[in-house]
């Protein structure tokens, strides 16, 4: 087979993601970009959209700059992102493997030329989200489809709108807990799953997010019962809410407040990837609550990251959606 029918017939994986910014020159681009996007902010006259969209991001831009600073001076996502694509190289050799981001480069219309220049025939899109919501997996893969439409890119394409359920996943979930807990007594904390929190009039419009986040909580609980690890209570949490609208509770903020004196820790369970809301958030802004509060041990653990168990999921995954 010569070296041109080998590439006619490669296939790509692409990750996807919401994105960060790559310096704080990005930031405002970021913003802007994010609420603009009418999935995350339903405003169905563009213009209306974008004036919200620039007075959020005006008023936001300072704020989120210093925290970005606190970070390096960019966001941790592409840094991550790029460690999982090493490390998912060694277990999908057949692939060429790549990402896009949704609100900073590299954008999708970005990666689909990269696609096209090698002949790719055949996609693979994995939203780097395990549970399916508009404002994340939806807003990626109609942002991906859209540009391959733009461009005329007409490779066979597979996707995924959760993966929540996969047994892999959740194992390389429990495999990081129990690294935080570093063979600690589980009995003597306990174990609160934070995610990303919604406004509740999203999920009243028929977004499936917050049911599938509580499912996977069960489904956790019920593998850390079958692997005897018992923590003295087990909570869901809600993180990151924006705004005066009401959000999904209970907030974690209120979670900890009912938790003083006790040993917690915290899994980001809507998060594959370390990112701005982890690394900031988790690790700084809640731990300095966390000792406001009184609590006695505050651990957060790190995401899945390029966990090997976790790349066994996706390699599993990959090959059902084929």
């Amino acid at each position: 087979m010569s070296n041109l029918q080998k590439r006619s017939i490669l296939k790509a994986l692409v990750l996807l993601n919401m994105g960060g910014p790559n310096d704080l020159e990005e930031v405002e681009l970021f913003l802007k970009n994010m609420f603009n996007d009418p999935n995350i902010m339903p405003i169905k006259n563009s213009l209306l959209r974008r004036f919200v969209a620039y007075m959020i991001t005006s008023s936001r831009k300072k704020e989120a700059k210093s925290n970005y600073e606190k970070l390096g001076g960019k966001s941790p996502l592409n840094f991550y992102t790029k460690k999982l694509i090493e490390k998912l190289k060694n277990y999908l050799p057949d692939f060429y493997i790549t990402y896009a981001m949704r609100y900073t480069p590299p954008f999708s219309k970005d990666v689909i030329k990269e696609l096209m220049s090698k002949n790719i025939k055949e996609v693979y899109l994995f939203p780097l989200y395990p549970h399916y919501s508009k404002t994340t997996v939806k807003s990626s893969l109609e942002d991906f489809y859209n540009s391959a439409k733009g461009y005329g890119f007409h490779a066979r394409i597979h996707d995924i709108s959760n993966f929540y359920e996969n047994r892999k996943y959740n194992e390389a979930v429990i495999e990081k807990i129990l690294e935080t807990l570093e063979n600690k007594d589980s009995k003597e904390f306990d174990l609160i799953f934070s995610a990303h929190s919604l406004p509740k009039k999203i999920i009243e419009s028929g977004d499936n997010y917050q049911f599938e986040i509580e499912d996977n909580v069960k489904i956790l609980k019920e593998i850390l019962k079958e692997k005897g690890i018992n923590f003295n209570a087990i909570y869901l949490a809600y993180q990151s809410k924006l705004g005066p609208v009401k959000w999904l509770e209970p907030s974690l903020d209120e979670v900890l407040k009912d938790l003083k004196n006790k040993k917690v820790i915290i899994y980001p369970i809507s998060f594959i990837l370390d990112n701005s809301e982890t690394l900031f958030e988790l690790h700084i802004e809640y731990f300095e609550l966390a000792k406001k509060i009184g609590i006695k041990e505050y651990k957060v653990c790190e995401c899945l990251n390029d966990s090997e168990k976790f790349c066994e999921a996706v390699r599993e995954i990959v090959k059902e959606m084929g």
